[in-house]
Order: C-alpha cells, then sequence, then structure tokens
C-alpha cells in the first residue's frame, strides 16, 4: 500500500507553520516535525498539531542532519517522501486530487516530482491574492520522492533530502525526475505551492532580513557549524543573491490564492 509522509523541517517559523501543516494534513499518512531548536513560539505551535493529528509526531532535533536520520525506515518500501518547509503553502484541494493518483501508481517509475510554484514577494492574507515569480522560469522547490524507487541514502546529509550517496533500484536513476511545472499551467497544476521565501516567517524575522539561511546549513557538529558562520560572516550576500536568482525569473505576477 502506497503511503506519503511528509518530513517538515522548521525553525523560527511561527507566522505560516500551522497553515503549512493543515494545508498538508489530508494528503498525508504520517507527518514527521523535526523542530530545529525554534524559540519563537514555533515549537508550541508544533506541540498543538502533534496533540491535534494522531498522524504527526514531533521531534525536536539538534542538528539538521537528525531530520534525514528520519526517513531511514521508508528506505526500499512504498512511500512517497514530502518534504516541506515552514515557508511553502500547498494547495489542500489540488493534493487531495493528486493522491489517488500516486496511490494508483501512475507515478512509480518516477524517482522525483516537481511541481508547479509561486514565489511570492507579497501576500495579502485578507484579500486571498499573492504576488511573485511563477516556475517556469524560476525553479521548482518542491520535494517529492519515491523511496521505492532506492535500497539506500545515507552518508553526509547537511539535512533531510540533501547530499549523501543514494543506491538506486534496477531502472531507476537521477534523472528520473517528472516536471509537471513544464506540463502545467499554474491554473491547472495538479502540484501546486505558495513559496513564501521573500516574506518574513517568523516574528523575530524582519523584512530585511528573509534572506536569512534554511535551518539546513547547520550540520553535525561544533567545527561545521563554525565555518558556515565564518562563511556567512564574509560573504553575507551569498544567501541573497542565490535566492535572487533562482526564485525571481521572469515576470512578476499576480494570482488569487483562495484555495491555500
Amino acid at each position: 500500500m502506497t503511503r506519503v509522509v511528509a518530513i517538515v523541517l522548521v525553525k523560527n517559523e511561527n507566522l505560516f507553520i500551522e497553515r503549512v501543516i493543515r494545508n498538508i494534513a489530508g494528503f498525508c499518512d504520517e507527518i514527521l516535525l523535526a523542530d530545529h531548536e525554534s524559540d519563537d513560539g514555533t515549537t508550541e505551535i508544533l506541540q498543538k498539531l502533534a496533540a491535534e493529528f494522531p498522524h504527526a509526531r514531533l521531534h525536536r532535533i539538534k542538528y539538521a542532519s537528525e531530520s534525514h536520520d528520519l526517513l531511514q525506515p521508508y528506505v526500499n518500501t512504498p512511500t512517497w517522501i514530502f518534504g516541506v518547509d515552514g515557508d511553502e503553502l500547498y494547495d489542500p484541494a489540488q493534493l487531495g486530487a493528486f493522491r489517488p493518483r500516486l496511490d494508483a501508481g501512475e507515478f512509480d517509475q518516477w524517482w522525483m516530482i516537481f511541481g508547479n510554484v509561486l514565489n511570492c514577494d507579497d501576500w495579502q492574507q485578507t484579500a486571498r491574492r499573492a504576488s511573485g515569480f511563477l516556475s517556469p522560469p524560476s525553479r521548482s522547490m518542491t520535494k517529492l520522492y519515491n523511496f521505492n524507487a532506492i535500497t539506500s541514502w545515507k552518508g553526509d546529509n547537511p539535512s533531510r533530502l540533501h547530499g549523501g550517496k543514494i543506491l538506486f533500484k534496477p531502472g531507476f536513476d537521477e534523472t528520473r525526475k517528472l516536471e509537471l511545472h513544464q506540463r502545467h499551467t499554474w491554473e491547472n497544476s495538479p502540484f501546486r505551492c505558495l513559496h513564501l521565501c521573500f516574506v518574513p516567517r517568523s516574528s523575530k524575522t524582519s523584512s530585511e532580513e528573509t534572506h536569512r539561511h534554511h535551518p539546513e546549513v547547520k550540520g553535525r557538529n561544533f567545527w561545521h557549524e563554525c565555518l558556515q558562520h565564518f562563511w556567512r560572516t564574509l560573504r553575507p550576500e551569498a544567501s541573497r543573491d542565490w535566492r535572487q536568482e533562482r526564485y525571481r525569473r521572469g515576470p512578476r505576477v499576480e494570482v488569487d490564492v483562495t484555495g491555500f
């Protein structure tokens, strides 16, 4: 039986995290909440959600790499791993319609599935409108992995679904990627996400700090963290440039986001 397991890695995401989880709750059989030392109230929100949803489990982690360790029991099983961040709002109705297609095996020949994304720099919740940059031409950052296609994923994994060495079953390799965002428009996409990457995600974050690094940059040990901190001090523009290059391609558009 096909299962969908979400791995949600968060650090200081108190503004959107509750909606993030509620939007994916009906799509998933399990939700692994990996809280990476939040101190802005995110932990309390996750505790409430874990108590409300029987299929959600909260894990407090010290290093982001521990989030990948949580996925090891699902390797080589009929499981789709759904990587979700605290700034990613998925369309719950579209996910609901997409799930039976996963269960029916329509996508079993693929290793990864990418969806349509709006990289938002403005979200007007009351007006139900959002503005930003679509993929394509921007990069799609959705993460849905077929763990039945692999026999192992271990090694130096800085966070869930990153790094390390993947051993594929016969017939699969890194090229088996389905890019739904290249086949569908935003309006008719079966798998789409509001990526609030240019909007503050925490009440502790100012609008000028929305380029902050993702929690996955925190490695497995003290010296790795020191090197990362030193690099960010020398090149504070690196994270800004990376986001600008990948998530601000093409014209800026405004869309109706009522379903989100």
